[in-house]
């Protein structure tokens, strides 16, 4: 596939996102002619990843740039697309990428009465702002919304930056937002909690006690799904379960709700594939509602 051509690019909001696609967009060839950060930690990335990059005002960013990255939170996007809209902001021919995953392109349609060309490319990659993320890039798979005359620049920029695009339609951008949310964010909910009761059971080095058995639980999860599933839900081991309860009540009663939303859900997946007999699941699935808290 042919790359776009070299490009003059705009970063609008040097978080952990926007710092590391610019960057990246750079290391490719194109030229990155402006940025806007605000808070502290943000000015202090945009020096990091984009050295020499002046730090302006978003209007300034945008008149300058060819390829404008809107990288800012989900509920501030609408707003700020309609706000350099009705100043006139947007300039014919420009590329408008935002990188929300919740959104497709319907959120950047007031660029087209400016004759600018929008597209959505969300990373699925959780980021540190640093420069381990470009790396990274190199594992990433890129959400795709765009019109079908420019899904090829889509995803020649995708692959400028490193990673691989999926195509996701604009009406699945939400599923698709929220299956990612689901199992990256609730991810570290549930490895920091886990890590959590290890330290409160006196274990100095929680994550080496997590790490190897984490790791290969994701690895066997992705390739195995349902099949992967082991432990005392998954066996309708219902004294266990109960001990359980009545251990993290003792020690985490703040952890234990998270323990039994997640037991309940692990017990349902197990029931409806036939792992988990009706008879097996019944009580477990009984003592999960009663000391539900």
């Amino acid at each position: 596939m042919e790359h776009p051509a070299r490009l003059t690019v705009g970063v609008v909001g040097a978080g952990r996102v926007g710092a590391v696609l610019g960057a990246a967009l750079a290391r490719a060839g194109h030229r990155v002619t402006g940025a806007y950060a605000v808070s502290d930690a943000s000015l202090a990335r945009a020096a990091a990843l984009l050295p020499g990059v002046p730090v302006e005002d978003v209007a300034t960013v945008v008149a300058g740039a060819e390829l404008v990255i809107l990288a800012v939170p989900d509920d501030a996007l609408a707003d700020l697309v309609a706000g350099l809209s009705a100043t006139g902001g947007w300039q014919a021919g420009q590329i408008v990428v935002h990188t929300s995953g919740r959104s497709g392109t319907a959120v950047l349609d007031p660029v087209r009465a400016h004759h600018a060309m929008p597209l959505a490319l969300h990373p699925a990659m959780t980021f540190t702002g640093t420069a381990m993320d470009l790396d990274r890039l190199a594992d990433c798979t890129f959400g795709v919304t765009a019109d079908e005359a420019l899904r090829a620049v889509a995803e020649a920029l995708v692959l400028e930056m490193g990673g691989s695009p999926v195509w996701v339609e604009e009406e699945d951008r939400l599923a698709y937002h929220a299956a990612l949310a689901h199992g990256a964010n609730h991810l570290v909910t549930l490895t920091v909690e886990a890590m959590d009761v290890l330290t409160r059971a006196g274990v100095e080095d929680p994550r080496a006690v997590l790490a190897p058995l984490l790791h290969a639980a994701v690895d066997n999860a992705l390739r195995m799904g349902d099949a992967a599933l082991t432990g005392p839900v998954a066996r309708g081991d219902v004294g266990t379960v109960r001990a359980h309860l009545r251990e993290l009540d003792r020690l985490a009663p703040d952890i234990r709700r998270t323990y039994v939303a997640l037991a309940r859900a692990t017990a349902l997946r197990a029931l409806d594939d036939g792992r988990l007999r009706p008879a097996v699941a019944e009580p477990l699935l009984d003592i999960l509602s009663d000391q539900e808290r």
